[in-house]
């Protein structure tokens, strides 16, 4: 069970590609007008990480492990909607509970015969923002077909795609609500795992170009305590315009104020686990920093 408050900084980058298309607004990129930041909603994120669970790590419905809220064909034809998948689970909310991780994690509505119940997620994030200003790109193509039988031009397609994009969540693990939802540090942990590869097995040709960069999942000993915002406590440096920057090589991430804050709050944190990608150049008042030989953090590196 979890019993104490945890919080999550989850970073990815996103090269030649859509991170999260508006379906209102012909698909494209979500970006914020007045500052240029790329938006990504945390739908997305969490559908990466119920994918993940779901292909990966055996979520698929057999053996008492399964994802709630995905897409299963019904006897008569279409998608199930809640109410028939509640009846996958003997429209019992402990039952759901028990198999769906999703549920655990996310929470969400069970629609049951006499009523709904409604489960407050233990795990929630906020949108995720860039944190540099990015460029949309428009670019046409032509469709794999022509545009009806027997003519002799295909048809064309209108993407929209951003050259680069540094994405950075923040997300926290509330203890309270996972004593309702019967959350387990070992899910965390899943999820955790589901973040890093899910982000990186993301294979859709939209999704093509995710990389993980950096997570840090710190969890604290004292209920209700946290730091907060961890995802402003971080920001990029580059010696050039951040529309013009196409990659890792092209700045360094000033993790400075971040490590400042866990330091500060050491003894009120039992540990921080964390990853980092090679190619992602960390710096603290000027200089490289290599999270394994701080030793005022007690810092466990997670490896995929």
């Amino acid at each position: 069970m979890i019993n104490s408050r945890q919080e999550i900084l989850f970073i990815y980058d996103v090269t030649d590609a859509n991170p999260n298309g508006d379906p209102l607004d012909e698909n494209k990129p979500r970006i914020d007008e007045e500052t240029g930041i790329n938006i990504v909603t945390d739908v997305r994120l969490k559908r990466t990480i119920r994918d993940y669970l779901y292909s990966y790590k055996g979520f698929d419905g057999k053996n008492g492990k399964d994802i709630f809220v995905r897409e299963v064909e019904s006897d008569k034809g279409g998608i199930k909607d809640g109410k028939a998948r509640a009846r996958d689970f003997g429209e019992k909310a402990g039952a759901i509970l028990e198999n769906a991780i999703d549920i655990r994690l996310f929470g969400g509505v069970i629609p049951l015969p006499e009523d709904s119940i409604t489960f407050t997620g233990p795990v929630q994030f906020n949108m995720g923002r860039s944190l540099n200003r990015v460029t949309l790109t428009h670019m046409k193509g032509t469709g794999a077909f022509a545009s009806k039988e027997g003519a002799g031009n295909k048809t064309f397609r209108d993407e929209y795609i951003l050259p680069y994009s540094l994405i950075a969540f923040h997300g926290i693990v509330n203890e309270n609500a996972a004593r309702e939802t019967q959350l387990q540090e070992s899910d965390v942990e899943l999820m955790q795992e589901a973040l890093w590869m899910g982000t990186k097995n993301l294979i859709t040709r939209s999704k093509m170009g995710h990389m993980p960069r950096m997570m840090i999942r710190v969890v604290y000993k004292k209920d209700n305590f946290f730091i907060g915002e961890l995802q402003k406590k971080i920001k990029i440096s580059s010696l050039i315009e951040d529309e013009k920057i196409r990659g890792p090589e092209d700045f360094v991430l000033d993790v400075g104020k971040l490590l400042e804050e866990l330091s500060l709050h050491s003894e009120k944190i039992e540990k921080v686990i964390f990853i980092a990608d090679k190619a992602l150049k960390l710096v603290s008042k000027g200089e490289e920093v290599d999270l394994n030989k701080i030793e005022s953090i007690r810092l466990e590196e997670a490896v995929y």
